[in-house]
């Protein structure tokens, strides 16, 4: 497998965890919540061939560090994936977010002076409203949560993450995506992004979207279930030099659910002229 996490990097957040492969122009993958770096695995090994690929996980999620009182909102996601770049000495990497990497990358790009050469934008969180009724909930009442019996919570993990899915995907990538929550520190982490979550931290990107510094596409799968078409469409009136695609016949999670699709738009926008 080409994902791999080899790498520890001491960050103002804590260790993250991190990999690289291939050669080529850098490129970087943000992932989003509630995943990890390993929600790219199955499009790094194509990606490698053309691009010197990046990827970590955020601070209290996959196999990065996750302690108890870490602050792991997006204003510090910004701030360390700005220290992500000057680590691996990155002045213009190409970048593909998803989910909440897109408000992570959108706070480094116009609110911490990384610079991008591509950008691509896939169903992610960037503007207002975001999280669903369940989201919400959670969020009021993280503690009765916190209480819940290790198997009652797995099955709250696991049916959280099929929700974001229309499509069958492979039950081994499933079990990944849910086994960093079902520790004692991933199931504490897990609740705490919810508490942690704050509309304020896009709010206060939304007026700047228009002063991105690079070429931009944004994809979205058509039938997502959390972050709805129309919402990418918005998106898309707010970053007046970006480009629209809408991925037919996937959710949320396009990387998992058809790589081949991901990958055949990737090619087109990061190799056109």
């Amino acid at each position: 497998m080409s994902w791999k996490l080899d790498e520890t990097v001491q960050t103002s957040a804590g260790a993250v965890a991190a990999g690289r492969t291939g050669t080529g122009p850098p490129l970087v993958l943000a992932h989003g919540w509630p995943w990890s770096s390993f929600s790219w695995h199955r499009i790094i090994p194509h990606l490698s061939k053309h691009f010197r690929v990046h990827w970590y996980d955020m601070p209290g999620y996959g196999r990065s560090s996750k302690e108890a009182g870490q602050r792991t909102s997006l204003d510090v996601q910004g701030k360390i994936f700005a220290e992500m770049l000057a680590h691996w000495r990155l002045e213009r990497p190409m970048v593909v977010a998803h989910d909440m990497g897109g408000a992570t990358t959108l706070r480094a790009h116009l609110l911490h002076g990384c610079d991008f050469e591509r950008y691509v934008l896939m169903n992610v969180v960037a503007m207002r409203p975001w999280g669903s009724e369940f989201f919400d909930h959670v969020g009021r009442h993280v503690q009765a949560f916190l209480g819940l019996p290790p198997h009652i919570h797995r099955a709250v993990v696991e049916a959280y993450i099929e929700g974001a899915i229309v499509n069958d995907i492979d039950p081994a990538d499933l079990e990944s995506l849910v086994e960093p929550w079902v520790s004692e520190e991933g199931r504490v982490s897990f609740y705490r992004q919810f508490a942690q979550a704050d509309e304020r931290y896009t709010a206060e990107i939304e007026g700047l979207l228009a002063d991105i510094r690079c070429p931009v596409k944004i994809m979205w799968g058509e039938n997502d279930p959390w972050i709805p078409l129309e919402r990418g469409k918005a998106l898309h009136s707010l970053i007046s030099q970006a480009s629209f695609e809408t991925l037919t016949g996937v959710g949320h999670l396009p990387q998992l659910e058809d790589p081949d699709l991901v990958i055949g738009r990737l090619d087109q926008f990061f190799h056109h002229t």
